[in-house]
């Protein structure tokens, strides 16, 4: 038993440990999220996320080394329910950027997607436009062909990804 209480001791001592990082990476967000909503919106998930590990690693220190039965079951549940959040926010996630999830449109290449209902709405609009004119999209959206810019017809026949296909899509790149 002793041998045991040692190893889950040991492995929360390194968890603790890395929750040093991720919680200095939002901290690091905070200082430099006055430019940009995408960087806010990260900010505060990393740092409960961090904190979140830390106080769960103390808890299984606390439990293996003081050999504390009511710690132990309470870091068991604690874990369990921190894991089954991790598996169920995977499933989410592969779900929605599943290639095979989009619809398909009449005349387009590219397909409508599980999202857009959501993000289309001018709350959640304005905070992926920021992004999107934050990052190098725009770039990459502007296609031209032998310098000659590309016409509707071509860009509608594009393979494009979800921000690049909504109709407001471009208008980040026009803003800038």
């Amino acid at each position: 038993m002793r041998a045991s209480n040692n190893l889950i001791g040991l492995l929360n001592f390194t968890t603790f440990l890395l929750s040093i990082p991720i919680i200095g990476g939002g901290s690091w967000l905070s200082s430099r999220a006055n430019n940009t909503d995408c960087l806010k919106f990260l900010q505060w998930p990393l740092i409960v996320i961090g904190v979140s590990i830390m106080v769960v690693s103390l808890v299984g220190i606390a439990g293996a080394c003081y050999r504390n039965t009511l710690l132990m079951w309470v870091y068991l549940f604690v874990m369990f329910f921190i894991i089954a959040a991790l598996i169920g926010f995977i499933i989410f996630a592969y779900t929605v950027t599943d290639k095979g999830s989009g619809r398909s449109l009449v005349n387009r290449a590219y397909k409508d997607y599980y999202l857009e209902e959501r993000v289309a709405r001018n709350s959640y609009w304005r905070k992926i436009a920021s992004c999107v004119r934050d990052s190098k999209v725009c770039k990459k959206v502007d296609t031209n062909v032998n310098g000659v810019p590309e016409t509707a017809d071509m860009f509608y026949n594009r393979k494009l990804n979800f921000v690049q296909a909504r109709p407001e899509g471009l208008l980040p790149c026009q803003e800038a």
